[in-house]
């Protein structure tokens, strides 16, 4: 599932290249089709992203003062877009989603939603996720007074969707790795220093995602050493490094399931 610095970096993008134009929408698929037709000819005023939730707003021009035309959606593990120049091909396999502008078009498979909103389903929505460290609105407040009042692994916490939004597996691991903090450790043994110090890298790394598309957490001292572990893949500290030597203190990255999800963490520096 894209981490939140993929979903921004989507939004920034097709912002650039449908906003302020009407777009033809449609849904071959056909399981969005009555909303696709509402959508059809409108405006797409922009887009944004709320940790991994992709929003869109589709208005009928700067004289349009009706509440805005809200779309929702989450990718899930298995959606995606892609890119067409005009004049698109005829649709192929399960689109549930079809864009054309003025110059290309896109189309969306498989996502997990995608929905029209009322502004009331996106305030339920924004009140469900925690802080997103992208954001420059994001207050860290809500996620610091979670964390603290649970005995659940910090390692949950901060992937969880709820108290910090568009953190995924590979942010999850490395920041916490950067921080020196085990995963494990219960939420209520984190010191105000130490969410600090995790928050900040979030705010760092994560826009450099943003910007580049790729996940860079390799601090220039330590980017050297065995290669990343897999082709066109980052370079981790412990992310799916399990059994190799930390590249600090050469000590065997550890390796457990956590809720469901990979957990990877060096026992020596991680306390």
């Amino acid at each position: 599932m894209p981490e939140g610095h993929a979903l921004h970096r989507l939004a920034r993008r097709q912002q650039h290249q449908f906003g302020g134009q009407r777009l033809a929408v449609s849904s071959p698929q056909g399981r969005f089709g009555p909303e696709a037709a509402i959508l059809d000819g409108l405006v797409f005023a922009d887009a944004e992203a709320w940790g991994k939730h992709l929003i869109y707003r589709f208005d009928d021009g700067p004289e349009d003062r009706r509440a805005p035309r809200l779309v929702h959606i989450h990718l899930g593990i298995y959606g995606a877009f892609t890119e067409e120049a005009l004049p698109m091909p005829a649709p192929v396999g399960q689109i549930r989603l079809r864009m054309v502008g003025e110059e290309l078009g896109i189309d969306l498979r498989g996502p997990n939603a995608c929905e029209l909103y009322t502004p009331e389903d996106l305030a339920a929505l924004v009140g469900r996720l925690g802080p997103d460290p992208l954001r420059a609105d994001a207050d860290p407040e809500p996620a610091w007074s979670a964390i603290t009042r649970s005995r659940r692994a910090i390692g949950s916490l901060v992937m969880d969707q709820r108290v910090i939004a568009g953190i995924g597996n590979i942010y999850r691991a490395e920041v916490l790795f950067r921080a020196g903090i085990d995963p494990l450790r219960p939420g209520t043994s984190l010191s105000r220093d130490e969410f600090d110090a995790v928050w900040a890298d979030l705010v760092l790394l994560m826009p450099i995602g943003m910007q580049t598309g790729r996940i860079h957490v390799i601090r220039p001292e330590d980017d050297h050493g065995p290669p990343s572990y897999a082709p066109n893949r980052p370079r981790t500290y412990v992310y799916r490094r399990a059994g190799e030597p930390c590249r600090l203190c050469g000590t065997p990255i550890l390796w457990r399931e956590l809720e469901g999800r990979n957990l990877f963490w060096c026992p020596a520096c991680q306390h």
